[in-house]
């Protein structure tokens, strides 16, 4: 199974949304993550921009702004999308572009894992969280969007931020199979992440 992906498989209705972002959601202080998505074949698909919760998760955070920094999240795979439930990439040990990504979900970075930081902030449409295994101290790289509203992670997984832009980039990101977990073949990619303060 994947070691950081033990999210359930549970598919939801998928909400309607504005094309860019959400109803009533607006980019705080940041810093923001900015993901430009291509498919497969390298075509852009779009950016998405994920505005960070420093105050609420500061270790994920600095440690996906690090990540992004150095170079690591350029290229990796969304490796698990299931429609109506979330988004998931941020393997950069096994989810590189072009290489053999049958092991994308199962590692992370060369970092080590961080001790969960759960907050008050509820899982709904954008929100991001950092996948983890069973041990709740195992987040490292991986991370997820959620496509509609997830409260029943509340507290069980940490809550790192929300997308402010992109909201039909982020939701034409190509669905897995949910007979395989939400595993995809051909899967579209984080071309370049950047961050902006």
């Amino acid at each position: 199974m994947w070691r950081k992906a033990l999210i359930p498989a549970l598919v939801l209705a998928a909400g309607s949304a504005q094309a860019e972002g959400l109803p009533g959601v607006t980019d705080g202080p940041g810093p923001n993550l900015v993901i430009e998505v291509a498919d497969a074949s390298g075509a852009p698909k779009g950016r998405i921009v994920l505005d960070l919760y420093p105050e609420k998760a500061p270790k994920h955070v600095e440690r996906l702004t690090g990540l992004a920094k150095s170079g690591a999240y350029d290229g990796v795979v969304f490796h698990r999308v299931l429609e109506g439930f979330m988004a998931q990439t941020g393997d950069v040990a096994y989810g590189k572009h072009g290489a053999d990504t049958a092991r994308a979900g199962m590692g992370g970075s060369d970092l080590p894992d961080l001790a969960a930081e759960f907050n008050d902030v509820s899982f709904q449409r954008g929100t991001v969280g950092m996948a983890r295994s069973q041990d709740p101290n195992s987040a490292n790289s991986q991370f997820f969007i959620d496509l509609a509203p997830a409260d029943f992670l509340d507290g069980q997984y940490t809550v790192v931020g929300q997308l402010v832009d992109g909201w039909d980039v982020l939701n034409a990101i190509k669905k897995g199979d949910p007979a395989a977990n939400g595993a995809v073949v051909d899967p579209d990619y984080m071309l370049k992440v950047t961050v902006e303060e």
